[in-house]
């Protein structure tokens, strides 16, 4: 069985999840991340706007698409 190596971001989180007691705090810290995620989609997006790389058009074109991966039943 190999080793699990964890990078020094994977430890810090979870050295600083340990503190987490409730399920307030996991549900606080949940929200926490899902802006901090949000924020960085936001900025990138922006970025592609800015230089062009998306623009109206594209994203209508894009409007109702679905990218899930087709699952045989």
């Amino acid at each position: 069985m190999e080793a699990i190596t964890f990078s020094p971001a994977q430890v810090h989180v979870f050295n600083l999840v340990s503190h987490i007691k409730s399920a307030i705090g996991l549900e606080q810290l949940r929200k926490q991340l899902a802006a901090f995620y949000a924020k960085q989609v936001d900025d990138e997006m922006d970025q592609l706007w800015e230089n062009g790389q998306f623009d109206e058009k594209r994203q209508n074109e894009l409007r109702g698409s679905h990218f899930r991966t087709p699952y045989k039943k």
